[in-house]
């Protein structure tokens, strides 16, 4: 009963937007209406991710977002009648799948922008090493990697705060401190450390342990690429397999029959069983997708 009257709700909710907008398109409507709260409440470093991802071309088009919309919609629409043959539960299902079109792009945006971060940090890393053999002085070296263009926001601002730190205070610890706690990367702190002891012990003999230096965040870059490729292929298997997963009901439909299913379907508990079998396997896939979009191996 109390579903019944939340569908009509919501019948009742997109008729009188579409009337309200009747000299315009309802979709605008809501999409502006969408967006608007978004910019109002959406935490910072939401609008970071999304901004650096639409300035790299790498979000996803209105399109995108629909066919994604109209797949994760069907998708669960379709499980869940397979699941308990009524509309009602497919159209709740369906309407919750819709929800998380906006997380995983999210997700999404938010692992292009950690790739492209890494890639700043291993520009930034080689760049001051590179320009340390030639003015053997950590500052001098920073200003010239500022002033080559090379370093794009966030990083570049940043590395202004450390050049204007530096000066302020005479030493480079505190610049140090403030971008090792911006970026938590251990091959920055590694770097940082090294030219912190060149620093208080002199030069002298620097270019062996730079040359090292160098060596290891080579290394780190290829096995970082490496592994991406490794766990773009795991990826894939993982989702077909969570999507394969849903579809064991239909085992247990082949071994009772259809006419034995629908009566096991009357029992609540069973009904309760179903519901926790989409759950849990929905929180696996989604565990996973969020795994996959967090660590770009490289923190």
């Amino acid at each position: 009963m109390y579903i019944e009257i939340f569908i009509v709700a919501i019948i009742i909710g997109f008729i009188y937007v579409y009337r309200k907008n009747t000299g315009g398109s309802s979709y605008k409507f809501v999409a502006k209406t969408v967006t608007n709260t978004y910019e109002k409440y959406a935490p910072f470093s939401f609008k970071v991710v999304r901004e650096k991802a639409k300035e790299l071309g790498q979000e996803y088009s209105t399109r995108q977002y629909t066919i994604q919309i109209v797949m994760f919609g069907g998708g669960a629409a379709f499980i869940a009648y397979l699941y308990f043959y009524s509309i009602i539960w497919s159209v709740i299902y369906a309407g919750v799948a819709i929800l998380f079109v906006p997380y995983l792009a999210y997700m999404r945006c938010k692992k292009v922008y950690s790739e492209f971060i890494f890639e700043q940090i291993q520009i930034y890393t080689t760049n001051v090493i590179m320009e340390y053999n030639t003015t053997q002085a950590f500052v001098k070296s920073l200003e010239g990697v500022r002033d080559s263009g090379v370093l794009e926001e966030p990083l570049l601002s940043d590395m202004k705060e450390m050049i204007q730190m530096a000066y302020d205070s005479g030493t480079i610890d505190d610049a140090v401190r403030f971008m090792n706690e911006k970026y938590d990367y251990y091959v920055v702190k590694n770097m940082h450390q090294l030219f912190i002891q060149i620093t208080r012990e002199g030069s002298k003999d620097s270019g062996e342990a730079l040359e090292g230096m160098q060596m290891d965040i080579d290394m780190l870059v290829e096995s970082v690429y490496r592994d991406r490729i490794d766990r773009k292929t795991f990826y894939s298997q993982f989702v077909s397999f969570g999507l394969i997963l849903y579809l064991l009901v239909l085992l247990v439909q082949f071994l009772l029959g259809s006419d034995g299913y629908l009566v096991l379907l009357e029992e609540w508990y069973v009904q309760l069983l179903l519901h926790g079998v989409i759950l849990i396997n929905t929180y696996f896939l989604i565990t996973g997708i969020k795994y996959y979009h967090e660590d770009v191996g490289a923190e």
